[in-house]
């Protein structure tokens, strides 16, 4: 019998059940940034403010999200990950009614946020429990599930953001959340494990100084990414200023946490492989999906005239191969490590997004959307075991921890891989009219492109077989009991 043989493939049901009751509340988080992102325009127009005011809709939920994320690691030690889970989840409802009740732009972002905090706390928590119940068995599927809401997101989010921005009142975009939230809290109050920590066993105290040092390096660089991409350039003060104080402070904190005993967040686990090679990965697959992300709707909307509503259907065949390509990518990385996958997935991305370098206004939308398909097929392969390698090999309380780094690696990538992109789509349209549009978006394409071949490069250092293998039969053999005297030497 193979060594791999004594390793379960398949998913705990009790480790399902954790990830059904929390993916619920998590596609409030989901749907409110894919559906907000639709309808700037629309808030700016009906609140009688600029568009440089309005973004702040956005930049503010992310800048209290990069506050929030790192925060998750001493609450879940604190306090238990159902009663953290919880609370974030009423934060986060909070904020949508604030946000759908908001009689101008600065009391909509002052409520968005509230929701930036909620959400901040959702996902790492989400991701943190899910993993710890797996025990280190079955990775990739368990982790098909963790990744759920951001797999849907994507598919409906923009159709209900457009159906909202085109028939209705912007409001009904925050109580698109309620529901999920009140019956998310439902189902976590009364079937989430009480993980509460004992009255008589130690509490950590909040690691001050970390948070001082990182959390707003997190915001101040998030903030200098997002005025790089609406200055159309990182050339400029408001732009340079906040990027060096985030880097500074970044910087500092990682220091400081390599002397530190029990840092808020343990930057000693990028030593790991697992840890280090998802992160850098995550990173520079900002530039290459999220980055895309940026240019596709813009595409369809400005290029070939369609309205919110229809590049949000136009991008749904993209969606649906992600959602696709997770029924296999998952099982295949416990089986072959996320190293094989992930550098087919970046391909498949890269040869699908060539098409769009040759697009203009009058390319068949048929073909296109053929090519989203397949685009979104190469996602699905990408976000998977890049997800999984995160945690192969870790122990129980290294796992909170892991999911901070990679949340975070993955956020200032996307930020900087959106800005950079919107800075060469912006400096690559030389002139007026819809042929140098068109041409400045083959160009922002063409580079889309090479960040993901560069990123398949980078695919090389994620885990292979040998690791993921090993280190799923060594949690197996650790959750097994204890073999009966006389039968170890048998």
């Amino acid at each position: 019998m193979s060594p791999d043989s004594h390793v379960d493939d398949r998913v705990d049901p009790k480790v399902l059940k954790t990830a059904l009751i929390l993916v619920v509340g998590a596609l409030a988080v989901v749907f409110d940034t894919t559906i907000v992102s639709v309808a700037l325009h629309k808030l700016a127009t009906d609140l009688h403010v600029p568009v440089s005011t309005i973004q702040w809709v956005t930049t503010g939920y992310m800048l209290a999200l990069g506050v929030a994320v790192p925060l998750s690691t001493w609450a879940l030690a604190r306090f238990g990950g159902k009663q953290v889970w919880m609370f974030a989840l009423s934060v986060f409802l909070v904020g949508s009614i604030g946000s759908s009740l908001a009689w101008d732009a600065w009391s909509l972002i002052a409520w968005r946020v509230v929701q930036g905090v909620g959400g901040g706390l959702m996902l790492p928590v989400m991701t943190t429990l899910v993993m710890q119940a797996a025990r280190g068995r079955a990775l990739g599927r368990t982790t098909t599930w963790v990744a759920l809401p951001a797999l849907l997101g994507p598919i409906l989010g923009p159709l209900v953001g457009g159906a909202i921005v085109t028939h209705l009142s912007w409001r009904f975009m925050f109580w698109v959340n309620v529901p999920f939230c009140i019956v998310g809290l439902i189902l976590a109050g009364v079937y989430l494990a009480n993980d509460r920590p004992s009255a008589s066993g130690a509490r950590p105290a909040l690691d001050v100084w970390g948070l001082v040092l990182l959390a707003p390096g997190i915001a101040t660089m998030i903030l200098g990414l997002s005025n790089a991409g609406a200055a159309h350039g990182f050339d400029h003060p408001d732009v340079i200023g906040p990027l060096a104080v985030g880097i500074a402070l970044l910087v500092a904190f990682a220091v400081y946490a390599l002397r530190h005993r029990d840092p808020l967040v343990d930057v000693r686990l990028l030593a790991a492989r697992s840890v280090g090679s998802s992160s850098s990965v995550l990173f520079l697959s900002g530039f290459s999906l999220y980055g895309a992300m940026l240019l596709l709707p813009l595409y369809y909307q400005e290029i070939r005239g369609a309205s919110a509503l229809a590049a949000g259907l136009m991008l749904v065949p993209q969606g649906v191969g992600t959602l696709l390509s997770r029924q296999v990518a998952g099982p295949l990385t416990d089986r072959i490590g996320a190293r094989s996958i992930a550098v087919v997935g970046f391909l498949v991305v890269a040869a699908s997004t060539v098409p769009f370098c040759f697009v203009g206004a009058r390319s068949s939308g048929w073909l296109l959307a053929l090519w989203l398909l397949i685009r979104g097929i190469g996602l699905g392969a990408v976000t998977m075991p890049v997800m999984t390698a995160a945690y192969v090999g870790l122990d129980r309380s290294q796992i909170a921890h892991s999911s901070v780094l990679t949340r975070t690696a993955q956020q200032i990538g996307g930020s900087f891989g959106t800005a950079v992109l919107a800075v060469i789509l912006e400096r690559s349209i030389t002139g007026a009219g819809t042929g140098a549009m068109v041409a400045g978006f083959h160009v922002a394409f063409w580079w889309a492109t090479g960040f993901s071949l560069v990123a398949t490069a980078l695919c090389i250092w994620l885990p292979g077989r040998k690791q993921v293998r090993a280190a799923a039969a060594a949690a197996a053999s650790a959750a097994a009991p204890p073999a009966p005297a006389g039968v170890a030497g048998s």
